[in-house]
């Protein structure tokens, strides 16, 4: 038992850590493929990365400040405010992302495309964007920069709240976008930005989304059972009374993914033609066979 615990544990800590790098890794391809060579300031360090970039373009030998320099740059510090302010409860979620992050930044070449159409570029790089990070998102894990800075200013303005400064330092970067790379960039850049928020709940809802079905039928014992041997899931049996009968009732209550939710309805029906099933959305389910929660 112990050997199993501690294999399901490895399997765990694996899968995170490679969700983690999957979604950086996208992010970081967005960054260096499309944002950076397109001009388009969508927020958070990276984006202050590009404007210093193309302003040091004339001092700088090679083409100014790279993005994963100043990221290292504007991170260290603020890590550093972090730890001093509340110690390690920022530290340890944000770290270790940053430094995938800053490698991912430097190791990945940068290469233009060669899209014309800025708009295709501004769909495209919000899609590798959200997906990147409804992925990091999804293992609690975060890559610092602009998040952590809200999270900071938060804890000292708690009337504020963080995604309200989150916005706030956000717009003010792509502003500055705007400044520099003209009004035109930084419209297609509000466009990758929707397209990112619309990408990532995306993907963190269809990780966490299941199917809930109520069953009624007098063959309740036969459909549970069914359900319970050759399903493996938990079933909960409700007591109901049926107001047009006025007879008393068993609804049979269960939880499945949604690719088992054709299973549950034909179970239903090949145990009782007349059983009536009620499907409805989960948004999100914490439990065994689903997400396990973690402290």
């Amino acid at each position: 038992m112990a050997e199993d615990n501690k294999k399901k544990k490895t399997m765990q800590i694996l899968q995170k850590y490679s969700m983690l790098v999957a979604g950086i890794i996208l992010m970081a391809l967005a960054v260096n493929l499309i944002y950076e060579p397109m001009g388009l300031v969508t927020g958070g360090v990276s984006g202050i990365a590009i404007v210093v970039k193309y302003l040091t373009e004339p001092f700088v030998e090679g083409g100014g400040v790279p993005v994963w320099l100043t990221n290292v740059l504007f991170n260290v510090p603020l890590f550093l405010l972090a730890f001093w302010m509340e110690g390690k409860k920022y530290i340890v979620s944000g770290l270790v992302g940053t430094v995938i992050f800053t490698l991912a930044l430097y190791l990945i070449p940068v290469c233009n495309l060669q899209l014309e159409d800025k708009l295709l570029g501004a769909l495209f790089g919000g899609a590798l964007t959200g997906v990147g990070i409804g992925l990091v998102f999804s293992v609690s894990a975060s890559t610092g920069g602009t998040d952590l800075l809200a999270m900071l200013i938060h804890d000292k303005k708690r009337h504020i709240s963080a995604p309200q400064i989150l916005y706030v330092i956000d717009g003010t970067i792509i502003l500055s976008g705007a400044m520099v790379f003209g009004i035109s960039n930084a419209l297609y850049a509000i466009i990758a930005v929707f397209i990112t928020t619309k990408f990532s709940d995306a993907i963190l809802e269809g990780l966490k989304f299941a199917k809930m079905a109520y069953i009624i039928s007098d063959e309740y014992e036969k459909i549970a059972n069914v359900i319970l041997t050759s399903m493996d899931r938990g079933v909960t049996g409700v007591y109901a009374k049926g107001m047009y009968s006025n007879a008393d009732k068993k609804m049979l209550f269960c939880v499945v993914s949604k690719k088992e939710i054709v299973q549950i309805i034909e179970i239903s029906k090949k145990m009782d033609p007349n059983s009536f099933v009620i499907i409805s959305d989960v948004r999100e389910v914490m439990g065994e066979g689903f997400i396990e929660y973690r402290q």
